[in-house]
């Protein structure tokens, strides 16, 4: 059976979109677009994968993590950070002095992977992840 429709973006909650489009462009590549006059919504292309779109949302609460009982994450985004754990200390530093917080570094090499949340607060996952 084909499908139903094409996947094509993700689209963020936040109170700032230029900022965050501007963190996950350092984050993964690309330039953020606008339309003209269209400062409360753009779109990141992402080199060789799906776009993230930002929308801006007044009275934006961030997701709590890993509270469910109160503005679960609603979603989280995974990103490659390296094949090895030098790659992914490089990767650590990189998106802390962008802006991430820390949110869950416990036991790394039991789960690789290490929990970050984004400047608006949304979780995401630095990953180690074999290269073949």
């Amino acid at each position: 059976m084909p499908p139903v429709a094409r996947f094509r973006s993700v689209v963020i909650d936040c109170p700032d979109p230029r900022a965050l489009a501007d963190f996950y462009a350092a984050v993964v590549g690309g330039t953020p677009e606008a339309e003209e006059g269209e400062e409360d919504w753009l779109v990141l292309p992402v080199p060789g994968g799906p776009r993230i779109a930002f929308q801006q949302v007044e009275g934006y609460t961030p997701p709590e993590w890993p509270r469910a009982d109160r503005n679960p994450q609603q979603f989280h985004l995974d990103f490659d950070g390296g094949a090895t754990w030098a790659e992914m200390d490089a990767a650590h530093e990189r998106v802390l002095a962008l802006g991430a917080r820390p949110l869950d570094l416990q036991d790394r090499e039991k789960k690789e992977f290490q929990v970050y949340a984004d400047p608006a607060g949304h979780p995401f996952c630095l990953c180690r992840i074999d290269h073949p």
